[in-house]
């Protein structure tokens, strides 16, 4: 299984990935290659998939690759099709000619997924005989429900599962994909190999991870996640016989009575590595990655991706020396390297010493930069400026807007005229309840920690520390209280409910759709509820304006959580 990372619509690159996995696999001696799904045009390709010469070249470049196959047998993800009638497909290919083409028959159309805007779904699962070996290709969805086609393939005598998967990743994901595909092996007695690719796009990321599953659930292969990688596996199709041969009457019956309307066709690959004799493999088992390890890798992952597949070299952050800049901070050096991060202080009259001093420590730490722009002079201008509009109304949020706001514009001068990408630092609680200034500290090309609720950035920051080496976040920044210093000695408990009780209201309310009375009624404080409610509400315009950011809970703002701005419903 070529665990691969793909850019959407990079023809070239995606090419040469294929090309390079045929080669290694060939090397290997082995028989059959996986690659994920749509591994041709990358994943998600969205509205790409309107425009005919995109197609083509998708269908060039599956061209190119076929003729790469001699001696193998591979699985490759393609777009099939053309104008309104495509399909997400899995070419089977085998020395230099397609066998047959698998079309995706399940199309998820949740969360972040659109699959029916662009795809008809397919109608055939075939069962290709690949070296003596019973084989069913599927791709992602298509396993995930219970009776799908992988059922249909077993029931015709699969086997193997070859399942070709773009699974974004969301915290502890790995878990539930390896409970769901231990229970497709036991249930339908089969091996399956589940491909899956990896890396960052927008605001998804992939985690790879894959791994192969033998008939009695056991996880017998696992890839590492979070990074391109190549799992050689040998499977004997024995096993399965034997499992079959042992099951009850009740799981055969079950097993082979299948219904389900979709056509089963068979098609049988010679080809002359099928007789070779071979030295056995060691199936690689990569520890997967627990909280908060997962996580940060995954912010490392996107981040680094957006970055690079951008065409970005560098990237600049404003410091404030608090924890989510702090955090951010260390992400962009673990994804890019220091020499291409700059941090940027821009202390006010409000700005404690301390934090000026922390954001210095900080850089000293990581290596990186640090650009000193006090604000002073600039924000006495803009006072002046408005003092005869002003007249007469006492100060308020407006004079502590202005502050970020001229952060924000400095950041985008910076990005300008050196082209550094502004990363911007704002968490999913800040997000979530609007405690946060348009065109201020939301000014940037990429929200690294968007969906990162604030109690979870502090463990991110002390798992960082704990990595080995200089510990990057000094200590008080992980012990003070958080605080926008816009005002004196302001602190973000002013305004916002304490953030051990707000993230689990906001998790409930945005992630779980519980509605306010059945918050309260799990324990939580009446007043607390529905004023977190009410902020969310009402915070929906700006969250509209954000810059994408890496996507780790199960349910983000953007892709996942698409709510009208104009919107007159109160669920409390």
């Amino acid at each position: 299984m070529a665990q691969i990372n793909p850019t959407v619509g990079d023809f070239a690159g995606n090419r040469q990935k294929i090309i390079q996995g045929l080669e290694r696999a060939r090397r290997s001696g082995c028989d059959l290659v996986t690659f994920p799904e749509l591994a041709v045009t990358g994943y998600p390709p969205e509205d790409l998939l309107f425009k005919p010469q995109f197609i083509r070249e998708n269908r060039q470049v599956l061209d190119a690759v076929i003729a790469e196959t001699r001696g193998l047998t591979a699985v490759i993800g393609f777009v099939d099709g053309e104008d309104s009638c495509l399909y997400n497909a899995a070419a089977v290919v085998s020395d230099g000619h397609i066998v047959t083409v698998y079309r995706k028959i399940i199309l998820p159309n949740y969360g972040v997924f659109d699959e029916q805007r662009y795809f008809k779904p397919g109608r055939e699962c075939p069962v290709i005989n690949i070296c003596g070996v019973d084989t069913g290709v599927s791709i992602c969805e298509d396993i995930w429900f219970d009776g799908g086609p992988a059922a249909v393939q077993a029931a015709a005598g699969a086997q193997l599962i070859v399942n070709i998967s773009s699974s974004p990743y969301h915290s502890g994901k790995w878990r539930e994909r390896e409970k769901m595909l231990s229970k497709r092996a036991t249930d339908y007695l089969v091996l399956v190999a589940y491909s899956n690719q990896v890396g960052g796009q927008d605001e998804l990321v992939f985690d790879g991870g894959s791994l192969v599953t033998d008939v009695d659930g056991r996880t017998i292969a696992r890839a590492p996640q979070f990074e391109e990688a190549f799992l050689t596996v040998d499977l004997d199709s024995r096993v399965v016989e034997s499992a079959r041969q042992k099951a009850s009457s009740n799981h055969k019956q079950q097993l082979y009575s299948t219904q389900s309307g979709w056509e089963t066709c068979r098609y049988l690959i010679r080809q002359s590595s099928c007789s070779e004799a071979k030295p056995a493999v060691a199936a690689p088992l990569a520890e997967p990655m627990d909280l908060p390890a997962e996580v940060y890798s995954a912010l490392v992952t996107g981040t680094r991706d957006y970055v690079l597949k951008n065409g970005f070299e560098h990237v600049a952050i404003g410091l404030s020396g608090g924890m989510d800049s702090s955090l951010v901070a260390a992400i962009a050096v673990d994804a890019l390297g220091r020499q291409k991060v700059t941090g940027v202080a821009m202390p006010s009259r409000f700005s404690a010493g301390e934090s000026l001093e922390d954001a210095r420590q900080l850089c000293q730490n990581l290596g990186i930069r640090l650009i000193t722009i006090p604000i002073e002079k600039i924000y006495c201008a803009y006072l002046e400026t408005l003092e005869d509009v002003f007249t007469g109304v006492p100060p308020d949020t407006t004079e502590e807007n202005i502050q970020a706001r001229i952060r924000g514009n400095l950041l985008m001068a910076l990005s300008n005229k050196f082209g550094w990408l502004v990363l911007t630092t704002g968490n999913k609680s800040e997000m979530a309840t609007g405690y946060t200034t348009l065109y201020g500290d939301m000014a940037g090309g990429f929200a690294v920690i968007k969906d990162v609720p604030k109690t979870l950035v502090y463990k991110l920051g002390l798992y960082r520390n704990r990595l080995g080496g200089i510990k990057p976040i000094p200590e008080r920044v992980l012990a003070k209280a958080p605080s926008a210093e816009l005002r004196p000695n302001q602190k973000d408990s002013d305004t916002l409910p304490v953030y051990e009780v707000l993230d689990p209201i906001l998790s409930a309310y945005v992630e779980h759709d519980k509605g306010v009375a059945e918050i309260i009624a799990q324990g939580f404080d009446e007043q607390a509820v529905r004023r977190t409610a009410r902020l969310v509400d009402m915070s929906e315009y700006k969250r509209r304006q954000a810059p994408p950011g890496v996507k780790i809970t199960s349910r983000a703002f953007g892709r996942d959580r698409r709510l009208p701005i104009t919107n007159r419903f109160r669920g409390v």
